[in-house]
């Protein structure tokens, strides 16, 4: 559980905590459509490079952002079975009997694994980077527009804020019942088939009633401060973009140029 990162600020001094939110919002929605174009292994060396320079600029290190990818291998390696299994195109690379392994089979998860790992990248990132209340700002100038078609803007954005500011809440209390569950005998490990799922019942149903607890907290304290869904609000703090802002959006609209004319001429 405590390798998940998404969702948790890191407040450090660097120009990247510095940047506007929306220029880092935009910025990382054209880097992640950028990783979708088949712009081969040129491409993705070129997304990393650019991802890893905005990480080391925010001065992240390196095993933070390998704790957000820890969870995902236990998913690389069942597609890697699956791949291996029912792809057979490509180069014929081990044959074993009737065991075969094709090329495209390891290349494929390679693929979807460079893609999982750019885009944990770019995601723990902008959290690490961004304050859930810039969070909150930033999703709702970037939707305002929208608000000409009865798109509830603000209400989105609060949504998206108390979503990612609550998931490192919601991971420490799951730590914390497994430890209690654990001093009290329940064995979350090891057992039966059927004992796993008592014992994972013992876990899902306190975390629930947490969950939902924290969250009357929260519409409480909300309620006690004035805040009224679809009411007119004032800023405390006016967002304004700065040359640094435009250097960011500039990089990434030149990846995403990049991409996609790698991938048109490859």
């Amino acid at each position: 559980m405590g390798n998940i990162t998404l969702g948790r600020y890191i407040p450090l001094d660097s120009p990247v905590h510095k940047m506007d939110p929306r220029a880092k919002i935009m910025a990382m929605l054209l880097v992640l459509i950028s990783i979708f174009f088949p712009a081969g292994w040129t491409g993705y060396a070129i997304i990393f490079v650019a991802v890893a320079g905005v990480i080391i600029l925010s001065k992240l290190s390196f095993k933070f952002i390998w704790k957000a990818m820890k969870p995902m291998l236990f998913m690389l390696v069942f597609l890697l079975f699956i791949n291996i299994f029912f792809t057979k195109t490509g180069d014929l690379w081990l044959e074993i009997g009737n065991f075969t392994i094709y090329s495209d089979a390891i290349l494929n998860t390679l693929y979807i694994a460079v893609r999982l790992l750019l885009m944990i990248m770019i995601t723990t990132a902008l959290t690490a980077t961004t304050k859930p209340l810039d969070m909150t700002l930033g999703i709702e100038d970037l939707l305002t527009p929208f608000k000409k078609i009865h798109v509830p803007a603000h209400e989105i954005a609060m949504l998206i804020s108390i979503a990612l500011r609550f998931i490192p809440d919601l991971i420490e209390e799951t730590e914390r019942i497994i430890k209690a569950q654990e001093s009290r005998g329940v064995d979350l490990r090891e057992g039966k088939f059927s004992e796993k799922i008592m014992a994972i019942l013992s876990l899902i149903v306190p975390l629930f009633v947490s969950a939902f607890q924290r969250a009357e907290d929260l519409a409480n304290a909300m309620e006690a401060r004035g805040y009224a869904p679809g009411e007119k609000r004032t800023r405390y703090k006016v967002l304004k973009m700065h040359m640094r802002d435009y250097i960011l959006l500039l990089g990434a609209a030149a990846i995403l140029t990049g991409m996609i004319l790698l991938a048109y001429f490859l």
